[in-house]
């Protein structure tokens, strides 16, 4: 959809909808998919935005700032996890990864380059809405220009880096996902469905190994004592507080 069909307001090089709707881009090279995602999202409420190549899609996101990405794996001029690698290292944008693809290391790999969620082919427009609606409820960590210190540690959420004693902390993109959204609610419990549902959707509360194995290396990179932790504590049965 050209960029002067959009209903709303530039400001900047983001778009403000008057009535406050979500602008998603789509990159899609199958016609199909795409005039059916135009379509579905827009009677869903979305301003959709399209692009059938990475190129067009930089193109669009030069000039305009969506709220989410819906990005196809394989597209004519490139990988769609390169291209999901370049937009978290420019922005904050969330992806939600579409493939055809289903094997569990195609979406083990989308997952840990920081892809929000990954939707695999044919899928039901229902389900993807729900999951779409799920990431734009995530809470952001701070805002765009914040830097938080406690203790010995200061994280920049617009650098997406961590120091601790000016040194810096090398993370995994779910492991600063995951300490952002404990920073965003300082001193308060986050439970382990909220933490699951933020950066994990889908997987069952019975199984939250996950979880626990990314708050065990967190707690490796920036307590001095992971066994006695004094920042990121466990509220045995409910989740998890990250103290300053």
């Amino acid at each position: 959809m050209p960029l002067r069909d959009l209903i709303g307001v530039r400001i900047g090089f983001a778009v403000v909808d008057p009535e406050g709707r979500s602008v998603v881009m789509v990159v899609e090279d199958e016609e199909s998919y795409q005039d059916a995602l135009n379509i579905g999202l827009s009677v869903e409420g979305f301003i959709v935005m399209a692009a059938s190549t990475i190129t067009q899609a930089r193109e669009l996101m030069s000039s305009t700032k969506p709220d989410l990405v819906l990005l196809d794996v394989m597209l004519p001029d490139g990988s769609g996890i390169d291209y999901c690698r370049e937009i978290y290292d420019t922005s904050r944008i969330p992806v939600i990864m579409v493939s055809a693809r289903t094997s569990e290391v195609d979406i083990v790999l989308g997952l840990e380059i920081g892809a929000a969620d990954y939707v695999t082919k044919p899928y039901r427009l229902r389900e993807l809405v729900a999951r779409m609606r799920a990431v734009l409820r995530r809470p952001l960590a701070a805002n765009e220009d914040e830097i938080i210190t406690f203790g010995d540690l200061r994280i920049d959420f617009v650098r997406r880096t961590v120091t601790r004693r000016g040194i810096d902390i090398e993370l995994s993109r779910k492991e600063f996902d995951l300490l952002a959204l404990f920073a965003s609610r300082l001193g308060q419990v986050v439970t382990r469905e909220v933490c699951l549902d933020t950066l994990w959707w889908g997987l069952e509360l019975s199984d939250t190994r996950t979880l626990d194995t990314h708050v065990k290396r967190l707690r490796q990179k920036i307590e001095d004592d992971p066994s006695a932790p004094r920042h990121l504590i466990t509220i045995r049965g409910v989740g998890f507080r990250l103290d300053p």
